[in-house]
């Protein structure tokens, strides 16, 4: 027998094909995160405006320097010191950690005394002592061991400027921290990857190069990144052994003009600028080598801003409201 009521189980449906029984989900709304975001953004603008409007300000000095040569000249310098010491250390890094995880005792320790030493003393007595290394060696030579034989001779600060200690410092403090990501990023990879390539008759050296280290990148490429930039920041600690980097010809021009606060602030707004240009690279690099991670890739800031803008309503309001 049919029934042509419905009954409490039957679908009914509502005009515009609403479900009653179906569930709505309603965002949830947090008023206090907009409160909270509004007094946090308000307190930094008046914290930017009291900093800007400070009388104490000579507005006029920054206007002049901000793009002297004398200061571009420095941010030039400080800009080749980065790319060339993180460039060298990644290198020197990258065979640390290989040495780390060999199975050979003697590189292993060697590369372990390596990261102990120069991760355990400060970066600035590094610089001090590159700086000063004329002090105890004043001549460098190359010869036999033990004996009187030379084959050539030269005077240590003759070799090792102030550039080149500063340099040097950088890098093989740098090369430390760098050996300890990689190894890290190395040990994220699965055994497997290493078995499976051997067992097609890849070498060790292939191995490492075209199989370990791309899927080690995911992890290396973001402390990496913020060494990156520590390293911009860390070449105003070559002021010390007077590398004329950005830092350095500031002090310089401060010390003539009396002009410190002034300085600091044409500095200050160099170095910000270079650090967010260098995490633009950062950005992308991520992106790149975790593609096989995520099911789907973040939109890019330019992509967002795209997407904000092709979001406008194409249909208008009268149709939509007659739809409903």
């Amino acid at each position: 027998m049919q029934h042509s009521a419905l009954t409490s189980r039957d679908p009914v449906t509502l005009a515009g094909g609403v479900d009653p029984d179906d569930i709505v989900a309603v965002p949830l709304r947090h008023p206090w995160r907009w409160v909270i975001a509004a007094v946090l953004l308000a307190g930094f603008v008046s914290l930017a405006v009291s900093l800007w409007g400070n009388p104490n300000v000579h507005h006029p000095t920054i206007n002049e320097f901000i793009f002297s040569p004398r200061i571009l000249s420095g941010v030039v310098l400080t800009l080749v010191l980065t790319v060339v010491a993180m460039l060298v250390s990644t290198v020197l890094g990258v065979l640390l950690a290989v040495m780390r995880l060999s199975h050979n005792p003697v590189m292993n320790v060697l590369a372990w005394l390596y990261v102990w030493v120069f991760r355990g003393t400060p970066l600035l007595i590094q610089i001090v002592f590159w700086g000063y290394l004329g002090l105890l060696y004043s001549q460098i030579s190359l010869g036999i061991p033990f004996t009187d034989f030379t084959v050539f001779s030269v005077d240590t600060n003759t070799l090792i400027p102030a550039l080149t200690a500063g340099l040097l410092a950088l890098t093989l403090n740098q090369a430390a921290y760098s050996a300890e990501i990689v190894r890290a990023g190395m040990l994220s990879v699965d055994e497997g990857q290493h078995e499976a390539a051997y067992s097609v008759g890849m070498s060790p050296l292939f191995t490492l190069f075209k199989v370990v280290l791309p899927q080690a990148m995911r992890v290396i490429i973001p402390p990496m990144g913020n060494e990156t930039i520590s390293m911009l920041k860390n070449t105003s600690l070559l002021s010390v052994i007077a590398v004329l980097e950005l830092y350095t010809v500031a002090t310089q021009i401060s010390s003539q003009s009396l002009r410190q606060v002034e300085m600091l602030v044409v500095v200050s707004c160099w170095y910000l600028f270079l650090t967010s240009v260098l995490s633009i690279p950062q950005y992308y690099l991520e992106r790149h080598f975790g593609r096989g991670n995520a099911r789907s890739l973040p939109l890019t800031p330019i992509q967002r801003i795209r997407a904000a803008v092709r979001r406008a309503p194409s249909t208008p309001v009268s149709e939509r409201s007659d739809a409903r």
